[in-house]
């Protein structure tokens, strides 16, 4: 599936693709629904119906993966509420593995996220992985979604990169059509981002359940 002699850089993203899903399907949809219903005195129906609007309405934008941006609209401490249901995050299947591989090897290995810094301070703090990147790069701080093409243009001026010789793994369709349009070659998806839920069959690009699938060969290939 993939050429590793053909890959000089590696994006990977954080959630859905090094972590599990889960976590944040959990939150967003269930338990702040239903602390934002207890905290505002409204039924969960409501409280559902109110915040999925709100999501829906900001999705892909820079705001949406915003932590500050929610706490202050809905009037709660959202870091806070990720802390106290922290236990769920966890890794996918295979990535200590597959990033252990990776960084034995000769590439450039960055994670590149939309998370916020605080949820990725709240991440790293419950599975501690930074250690095997070369840089980590949030989003807020290039000022850009990876939905947009700035994000890409300022990544690249930051930390330089072939885009013919980049491999870039996440499990959102927009981030890898917007990768895919400033011409990042070697794209893949993953088809389970969220355990609990159906393998994906409604992308267009390649993609994979599990890293095993794509470990590369030898350290120095």
């Amino acid at each position: 599936m993939i050429d590793w002699h053909a890959i000089d850089t590696v994006l990977l993203d954080m959630d859905g693709t090094l972590l599990d899903l889960h976590f944040d399907n959990y939150f967003w949809m269930e338990y702040l629904p239903r602390v934002y219903a207890a905290h505002h005195a409204i039924s969960e129906a409501e409280s559902r119906a109110h915040l999925y609007g709100a999501f829906s309405a900001e999705r892909g934008s820079l705001q949406w993966y915003c932590l500050d941006h929610w706490s202050a609209r809905l009037e709660m401490d959202i870091a806070q509420l990720k802390r106290e249901v922290r236990q769920m995050i966890k890794l996918r299947p295979f990535v200590i593995e597959f990033l252990s591989r990776l960084h034995k090897s000769t590439r450039r290995v960055l994670m590149v996220t939309n998370a916020h810094r605080e949820t990725l301070s709240i991440k790293m703090n419950k599975v501690d992985i930074i250690r095997w990147f070369d840089h980590v790069v949030v989003s807020h701080d290039l000022n850009a979604a990876k939905e947009e093409q700035a994000f890409w243009h300022r990544l690249r001026a930051l930390h330089p990169f072939d885009p013919e010789r980049t491999l870039l793994i996440d499990d959102t369709e927009q981030v890898l059509t917007s990768a895919e349009t400033f011409g990042i070659v070697h794209l893949l998806t993953m088809l389970q981002p969220d355990s609990q839920q159906q393998i994906r069959t409604d992308t267009r690009f390649r993609g994979i359940r599990h890293f095993d699938e794509i470990m590369p060969g030898d350290v120095t290939s």
